[in-house]
């Protein structure tokens, strides 16, 4: 293990871990599973992997007039102590997928951190675009890194996927794994074709309902039901716009925008979300360094204009000190 490249804060232990690891792609379908879970479950960070190396900037920041470096997205590692006594979960939540020649490498710190921990089983979360409706049922389908584990799979119902590619980490990590001989899963969701830029919490939902059941948890999908029908219903105002019996092209760049700002108007955020950008502030006011994640937790969420002028109230330039 490269032990430079991984950043402890604790070494929990625990019992017969299973491993989550979610990153951005289409549908949002992994990385929204993730944030789900880490909701729900409350877990603690106890890793992070250091992002120099895998990730280049391609963009600068302005604040206070001056060109800024910005943040490289973050890979942190959670436990969660499962209370009934059978497996703990890890859980690897990861702001951005890394550079494509830097994914294989990636991947294997992150099952180093597996292998230390003694890791039973690996899972992901993976889109599968198929012309379907956006308001038809997300099906689920599956792969996994050996025969018993796909007739595993035919018991909770999830449908073999017998030939196809999937793209980025959310794959990737699986094939490194089968090199490592580690027993994992991927799920992959059914998302509209027409659709694939837009987050599918529907989707998602589909995929924690396997995840579920195979743990033996229970959750209340009640915030990805809600988000589900607001996309759904703004999704088919857009689709109103097509000509009847035609299927639609990929949504441009502006309608996704739309739709990101309706959610952004229209939906609440998670108290542990408001809970972060609030600690964000506070630690932004002692060490103005820090605005620039809480300039990403606002850019994630969709919603910077709501906080602008707290924003730049830290840098003196707010609406109401400009007189």
């Amino acid at each position: 293990m490269n032990k430079k490249m991984i950043k402890y804060s604790r070494r929990p232990r625990l019992k017969s871990p299973y491993l989550i690891a979610v990153w951005p792609g289409m549908g949002n379908i992994a990385i929204r599973a993730g944030e789900f879970l880490w909701n729900e479950l409350k877990p603690k960070q106890f890793a992070e992997l250091i992002p120099e190396g895998f990730f280049y900037p391609h963009e600068a920041w302005v604040i206070n007039n001056q060109i800024e470096v910005p943040r490289l997205p973050v890979g942190r590692f959670y436990y969660w102590q499962n209370p009934s006594g059978s497996h703990d979960l890890i859980l690897f939540i990861c702001e951005a997928q890394p550079v494509m020649e830097k994914g294989y490498n990636y991947a294997q710190l992150v099952l180093d951190v597996a292998s230390e921990f003694k890791v039973k089983r690996v899972f992901t979360f993976a889109a599968m675009p198929v012309p379907i409706d956006h308001m038809q049922k997300s099906k689920i389908w599956g792969t996994a890194t050996n025969k018993k584990l796909i007739r595993e799979m035919a018991l909770f119902g999830i449908k073999p996927m017998h030939v196809g590619q999937i793209s980025g980490m959310n794959g990737l990590l699986l094939a490194v794994a089968k090199q490592r001989h580690l027993d994992g899963f991927c799920f992959l969701a059914e998302i509209p074709l027409y659709a694939i830029q837009i987050e599918n919490p529907k989707a998602s939902k589909a995929v924690l309902k396997v995840l579920s059941k195979i743990l033996g948890l229970k959750f209340d999908f009640t915030s990805l039901e809600e988000r589900s029908k607001i996309i759904e219903e703004e999704i088919e105002k857009l689709v109103g716009y097509f000509k009847a019996g035609t299927m639609p092209g990929p949504i441009s760049e502006e309608e996704v925008e739309h739709i990101k700002k309706t959610l952004a108007l229209i939906t609440k955020l998670p108290k542990s979300v408001t809970k972060r950008i609030e600690d964000l502030f506070k630690a932004a006011e002692k060490d103005i360094s820090k605005a620039a994640q809480l300039k990403d937790e606002l850019d994630k969420w969709h919603i910077y204009k709501d906080y602008e002028d707290r924003f730049l109230d830290l840098f003196g330039q707010g609406k109401k000190k400009k007189k």
